[in-house]
């Protein structure tokens, strides 16, 4: 194209007359013929005349890939989420059709440049040659040329991959075929698009009880509703089935699948995903018998993403059992944790039917008495308090999942908790294949404490004034006596952790270690990278009982490890010795020679000095008090609040509902009266409040025809009228 633009100006700039004189170009076209072997002044009349078209419209390239994309990708998954909310129990069997949509893979591309590296990459940044291959992966796709797993043979690198795979050796590719690799850029694509598919449709399905990998959904989330929900049971059955979570046979996660959804190209996708084998094996590396005195310090690339701070690092160290594994299966990467909470749906479909089918309400018991076991009639601004209700109790339990963990309240007696532990084993067995016994579903009683996301569940018995008006209006007072749920922070888990992370020796008398891995860095670093890790651990045990005593120990402990590392690293010989001389907090800076420096406190006034900002929470009146706000009873995640009503909004039975509703109680809306101020001052020529004709009594319909048509309809036309008369006695006057 360029060779041809050129060859033709060539010719253009030889001629004298090159170019028909017409009348929108006949100006410059005049000087263009004066003096036709001026080269510059021809070339610059030529391009003038090739900017001009009709409009001043450049041509689009119908080649761009960039015209396949009509609307943001954004609102393509939002539309997904709304249909699938509005009509949860479709059965999704043309997804093929979003598949399609260039802008999810937009998206998805976008996302996934992100996580790799590090920067977020707007959709004008995108070069035209990344969204051909995007073009390419996609028709691959659909195609069903697309492969997992691939090495060497890619339709999309990453940015930052500047590796150019057709001249490498014949070691590295052997090494690249032979040992394990992370996932090609070109696979973290498509799942990703697959993820963006998927996930409204069983978000919308999914059970209320499940709360990991979910969006909206945390350990946080759990725990209040464990306190909120789980008073007054007494019996309770923990499982562990995270060996789930390690791998299913193919057919049972496609079985599961194919309950909601029936396109055959996204089920033979994800299939392909799970069955194409992942290479795991590595070359054996010959080890070195001299190791260098001093390594340097590796640098890192323009484009490479920052490894994890230190503090959040030592924070993820403390991941409860619960929340350690992270399914991983074949090449679905960030779908695994959805495929199994696809799976593991069932369960918690099964176990809704059981408390149904378990609930017996009683008349004499004082909470749950309603028929349908949903209305308490409790204290609902103190739903962790039970009170006593004889021997004869309501039966009644609740479940929770979190991953491959599942813990049971039963209230009732043990017989109950033991036969519904039977139930649960042979379904288990019978759905999943997996073999369990009584060991690993111990039915365990709430005195003993249930240990669940290294918190502790335990009952405290508690003798509250109970005050409630009586008939006649008369407050009584009483003495009452009940149980109260307590989610208390586990003091031996937390010393368990440290001592894993290596901050700590010792059970009985816990004794802080220093941590050498800040040795180098200096001291208004190193404390400000604690001090992060304390604000997490602050936020972890947001709604423990015990927050204040478990932050506490939590700070006695990293305070006392930067003290021995302080030591050895100033050369002070004792933490009493750094305590002197960098205060209690650890702010002060710490010198290893005086005199070697001048004041701290001057050099810090002249900017010369770094600001050393001392630890958090040393005291425990420092720490904030325990999160205790209401939990309501039927919780959704604020995106699926925001998502159900904007679908009842969008229903027009709901805005004739409630025109009907505002009729009935004889009120008017705020439009119809902002309307009706509209029109009366479009009609009248003035402002009219007419808010006290509706106050005032009458007939509904005079008052509405009287605010239509203003206050007079007669002075009206008498005015319109004398109007007419003037103008056309102004006519003759003009004549």
């Amino acid at each position: 194209m360029h060779r041809r633009l050129a060859i033709f100006t060539s010719k253009v700039l030889v001629n004298a007359n090159p170019i028909p004189t017409t009348t929108a170009t006949s100006t410059t076209l005049l000087y263009t013929q004066s003096n036709p072997l001026n080269p510059r002044t021809n070339g610059f009349a030529f391009f003038r005349l090739l900017s001009f078209t009709p409009g001043h419209r450049r041509v689009q390239d119908p080649d761009d890939p960039s015209n396949l994309m009509k609307e943001d990708g954004v609102s393509v998954c939002s539309q997904m989420w709304i249909e699938n909310f509005r009509e949860p129990d479709r059965t999704a069997s043309n997804l093929t059709t979003y598949l399609r949509r260039f802008e999810l893979w937009v998206l998805a591309y976008q996302k996934v440049c992100a996580d790799d590296m590090g920067a977020y990459m707007p959709r004008s940044a995108i070069q035209r040659s990344a969204l051909e291959d995007l073009l390419a992966l996609r028709n691959a796709v659909l195609d069903n040329r697309f492969k997992w797993g691939a090495r060497l043979d890619f339709l999309i690198k990453s940015p930052k991959d500047k590796t150019d795979y057709r001249s490498l050796s014949k070691r590295k590719i052997k090494a690249i075929l032979t040992t394990t690799q992370p996932a090609a850029f070109q696979d973290k694509i498509v799942q990703e698009v697959l993820f963006m598919i998927m996930e409204p449709i069983y978000e919308a399905r999914f059970s209320q009880k499940s709360f990991a990998f979910r969006p909206g959904r945390n350990a946080h989330t759990v725990l209040r509703v464990i306190r909120r929900t789980f008073a007054g049971y007494l019996w309770y059955i923990k499982g562990d089935l995270s060996t789930i979570l390690d791998g299913m046979k193919v057919g049972l996660v496609i079985g599961a699948l194919m309950r909601d959804v029936r396109d055959k190209k996204v089920i033979d996708l994800i299939k392909e995903a799970l069955t194409t084998p992942v290479i795991t094996s590595r070359l054996e590396e010959p080890k070195k018998k001299t190791k260098r005195k001093y390594q340097k310090k590796r640098v890192l690339a323009e484009d490479e993403p920052k490894p994890d701070p230190y503090w959040l690092d030592t924070f993820f160290g403390f991941a409860p059992e619960e929340a350690e594994k992270l399914p991983s299966w074949g090449h679905c990467g960030i779908l695994s944790p959805l495929l199994a909470n696809i799976c593991l749906d069932e369960l918690d479909q099964w176990m809704e039917g059981k408390l149904k089918e378990f609930y017996r309400p009683s008349k004499s018991d004082v909470i749950w008495n309603s028929p349908e076991g949903e209305a308490e009639q409790g204290n609902t601004s103190w739903p962790e308090f039970v009170p006593t209700s004889g021997p004869d109790k309501t039966r009644k339990m609740d479940f929770v999942r979190y991953g491959g963990h599942i813990l049971i309240g039963v209230r009732g007696p043990r017989a109950d908790a033991a036969t519904l532990r039977k139930q649960l084993i042979e379904f288990i067995d019978q759905k999943y294949t997996l073999k369990i016994d009584n060991e690993s579903l111990p039915i365990e009683h709430i005195t003993k404490g249930i240990m669940f996301l290294d918190h502790v569940l335990c009952r405290r018995v508690v003798y509250p004034t109970l005050r409630y008006t009586a008939t006649g209006g008369k407050i009584i007072s009483e003495k009452g006596v009940g149980t109260l749920l307590s989610v208390t922070a586990s003091l031996k888990q937390c010393i368990k952790q440290f001592r894993k992370l290596n901050f700590l020796k010792g059970d009985r008398d816990p004794d802080p270690q220093p941590c050498f891995r800040m040795f180098h860095a200096t001291q208004a670093h190193t404390n400000a990278q604690m001090n992060k890790f304390l604000s997490t651990m602050v936020e972890w045990y947001r709604y423990a009982d015990n927050r204040k005593k478990i932050v506490n120990f939590c700070s006695y402990i990293i305070r006392g490890s930067l003290a021995k590392l302080y030591a050895a690293k100033y050369k002070l010989r004792s933490r009493a010795k750094v305590y002197k001389i960098g205060s209690r907090n650890l702010s002060r800076p710490l010198k290893e020679k005086k005199g070697s420096s001048p004041d701290y406190h001057n050099l810090l006034r002249m900017g010369l000095a770094e600001s050393i900002d001392g630890l958090q929470y040393t005291r425990m009146s420092h720490v904030p008090e325990t999160d205790y706000t209401p939990f309501p009873s039927n919780w959704i995640p604020d995106h699926e609040k925001a998502l159900l009503e904007y679908i009842s909004l969008d229903d027009p039975k709901t805005l004739e509902d409630q025109r009907f509703s505002i009729r009935k109680q004889g009120l008017v809306s705020t439009q119809d009266y902002i309307s009706m101020l509209v029109w009366n001052y479009k009609r009248n020529a003035i402002v009219m409040d007419q808010l006290s004709l509706i106050k005032s009594g009458g007939n509904n319909t005079e008052k509405e025809q009287h605010l239509l048509l203003g206050p007079d309809q007669d002075t009206y036309d008498q005015k319109s009228k004398e109007e007419e008369e003037h103008e056309e006695g102004f006519d003759i006057a003009e004549i």
